[in-house]
């Protein structure tokens, strides 16, 4: 098979002050600026200097565990859109959650983003994990699984009809005519389903880039039929290039199914890269990060996860044998598998395996030197189990400096990465269509 062609995507996906769960507790970690703007601005302003795709913001709707790990969030939404003020290319992509939220403001706030960053916006959709989040919302518990992914489906149809509700050349501003805009061009969407509906116009015209860049994160099947009708960027979590290739493949081969190109959609698995000019220096950076993991958080954490009371359990023997923690789940049912997996495979201790998960919380974790990363994502884009990378800093704002700094010159003198930015908007950066109007509508309606 000949070596393959085009260049690698990279997100800087940007979690608390990092992805290790209790890096926070390093020196050099930006714990005590987490709700500070200027970490932020600063934190992108390195992603858009390694001319990165896009910063991608997670996002929480809970508190959890906050006497020892790092907890709370501000709002991605608001603060993308400062952002946009202080970035001129990277893409801005913010989390929010179908499950607790509606359709017209969040149609509304990423049409906003996506005016004032100049088509530099993205969504990444998610239907939200835990009962907390529902009592947050006045809710007694968090809808089922499968029934969460059919109302995301609509939730995200009723979005892009709204951003459809203004044709790309309805404003005229001819103040000499009196006219403002076309009213043929203005449509009232009338959309009455089975979760969402909606009478009435978006009050922002369509979007720079049509639509925001529609991205997903979920692997389960359920999933995986969700992307192949929306998704535009899939992120997930893969511990293997044979995983990886099996996943990109599945997920490629639904596209067709919905009237979708195979290129319509990029496959980007979370990395969190513990990094070394030398292989010891990287591993002496993972022991010492490790180090910083209490047992009782990692028995907590997977107790959460698994939806089953590991404190009895010898935190250094295998797991126990658990009924079925996938189908008892009520969250992210691929993480729980993949953490399954993990546990079988390698034969870990629950200590192993939690602080493991707790690493990069089930994404791929590699440590090494910066040539080594880079022969890694080489072979995975090479091999076709990815089409790039979300990358996930173990501690910020240090590790994506470093990344920045060592990884990217070796990807770029290996023609793998960008030098320059060569467009304006995030689908340009992604090689990603201009949707013209109605098209995902049109797609559904084919399936």
């Amino acid at each position: 098979m000949s070596a393959r062609q085009g260049q690698l995507h990279l997100g800087a996906f940007i979690y608390f002050s990092g992805h290790h769960h209790y890096g926070w507790r390093r020196p050099d970690s930006g714990a005590e600026t987490m709700f500070d703007y200027k970490f932020y601005r600063s934190v992108a302003q390195t992603a858009e200097r390694g001319k990165f795709d896009m910063m991608f913001l997670a996002d929480l709707l809970y508190v959890m565990g906050a006497d020892q790990a790092a907890a709370g969030m501000l709002d991605p939404l608001t603060v993308l859109s400062a952002l946009s003020a202080d970035t001129e290319k990277l893409g801005l992509t913010a989390t929010v959650s179908t499950t607790y939220n509606e359709p017209y403001n969040v149609a509304r706030k990423f049409a906003t983003l996506d005016h004032i960053s100049g088509g530099r916006a993205g969504w990444n959709i998610v239907t939200s994990q835990l009962d907390t989040e529902a009592r947050n919302f006045g809710r007694s518990e968090h809808p089922e699984h499968g029934l969460r992914y059919k109302m995301a489906q609509e939730f995200v149809e009723v979005a892009t009809l709204l951003w459809d509700s203004w044709g790309d050349d309805s404003l005229i501003v001819n103040r000499e005519a009196g006219k403002f805009a076309d009213p043929a061009k203005i449509v009232e969407v009338e959309y009455k389903g089975q979760w969402y509906s909606t009478k009435g116009t978006l009050n922002v015209p369509r979007p720079p880039q049509g639509y925001p860049v529609l991205i997903q994160a979920g692997s389960s099947e359920p999933g995986q039929q969700f992307a192949a009708s929306f998704g535009e960027v899939i992120f997930t979590a893969q511990q293997s290039l044979q995983e990886a290739k099996k996943f990109y493949e599945s997920v490629k081969s639904k596209l067709a199914g919905a009237g979708r190109e195979r290129d319509s959609m990029k496959i980007m698995p979370g990395l969190s890269p513990i990094l070394g000019a030398t292989e010891e220096e990287a591993q002496r950076k993972y022991n010492e990060l490790q180090e910083l993991i209490p047992p009782e958080a990692v028995v907590k954490l997977l107790s959460g996860m698994l939806n089953f009371d590991l404190s009895p359990y010898p935190v250094n023997e295998p797991l126990p044998d658990i009924p079925d923690p996938v189908q008892a789940s009520n969250g992210m049912k691929s993480r729980v598998k993949l953490i399954m997996d993990m546990a079988r495979k390698d034969n870990l201790s629950v200590l192993e395996l939690g602080r493991r998960l707790i690493g990069a919380r089930g994404h791929l974790q590699f440590v090494g030197t910066y040539e080594q990363l880079a022969d890694l994502m080489q072979l995975w884009f090479e091999e076709y189990g990815c089409d790039g990378f979300n990358i996930m800093p173990p501690v910020l704002p240090g590790d994506l400096n470093e990344f920045v700094d060592h990884v990217i010159p070796v990807l770029q003198a290996r023609g793998l990465f960008r030098e320059e930015y060569t467009g304006n908007t995030l689908r340009e950066h992604l090689g990603l269509v201009r949707p013209q109007l109605h098209h995902f509508t049109k797609e559904l309606s084919h399936k």
